[in-house]
């Protein structure tokens, strides 16, 4: 899973780093696209703003997670629109690498935090809630102002810098909700279906919750690694810029 990372998969293809020149999308995906960036760029601030201000309201961090409850998975489900921007071509990034990073998260919104209402008041739900506000503001900035062609280097830099800490922060939230929430589910039986039953079939989420934690073994260093390189290839290559 390893969702919490940057995304620089996300609409690299259309933004991102030296590459093959390809021809950009269109006037009207061009406008669709800025929109669609600006209003996840809002979305993603509405959620921090609500994240401070429940805090000083508070005055403690603890329960955080129900101030912003509904903007998080109104926003975080709308990534989806990013597996279809990939699959029409208006973003010309994998729709499966898009997918899964997408997706991951949706899952981690849905089927775990969602589902699992006792992991709610969590430390580790704010800890990558925190991650991901964080990750969004910068990533969605970052694509409107690279189509706009007037990008700060103030933004680039935080686009190829704060993953350093947020990404483990992030999936270090991301395992220790799945955790919490391990218990809540082999006691409930959620989502899980016994033999026997009319479809002769069986199903055990708290195994597929551990084999969720499982694949961020692998999948956490190869992504970490790649976007360490893809830091080290953007910003040289903007320094060389400016030497010249």
């Amino acid at each position: 899973m390893a969702s919490a990372g940057t995304g620089l998969e996300h609409q690299r293809g259309a933004h991102e780093g030296p590459q093959r020149k390809r021809r950009g999308p269109g006037p009207l995906a061009t406008a669709y696209m800025v929109i669609y960036n600006v209003v996840m760029t809002a979305g993603w601030l509405v959620i921090a703003v609500g994240l401070i201000r429940a805090g000083l309201a508070r005055g403690t961090y603890h329960g955080l997670y129900y101030s912003i409850e509904k903007p998080l998975k109104f926003f975080q489900t709308g990534a989806l629109l990013e597996i279809l921007h990939c699959a029409v071509g208006i973003v010309p990034s994998s729709v499966v690498l898009t997918g899964f990073q997408v997706m991951s998260r949706v899952f981690l919104t849905w089927a775990v935090t969602h589902s699992v209402k006792q992991v709610q008041n969590e430390d580790s739900v704010l800890l990558f809630v925190t991650a991901w506000t964080i990750t969004e503001i910068v990533r969605y900035s970052f694509y409107t102002f690279s189509l706009l062609n007037h990008l700060p280097y103030v933004i680039k830099w935080a686009r190829y810098t704060l993953f350093i800490v947020l990404y483990p922060m992030g999936v270090t939230g991301e395992l220790l909700t799945i955790y919490a929430a391990l218990p809540h589910v082999r006691r409930s039986g959620l989502y899980s279906v016994t033999l026997p039953n009319k479809y002769n079939i069986s199903f055990d989420y708290y195994t597929v919750l551990i084999l969720v934690m499982i694949s961020y073994i692998p999948i956490f260093p190869q992504l970490y690694f790649h976007m360490l390189c893809q830091r080290r290839k953007v910003l040289t290559t903007d320094e060389s810029k400016k030497s010249e």
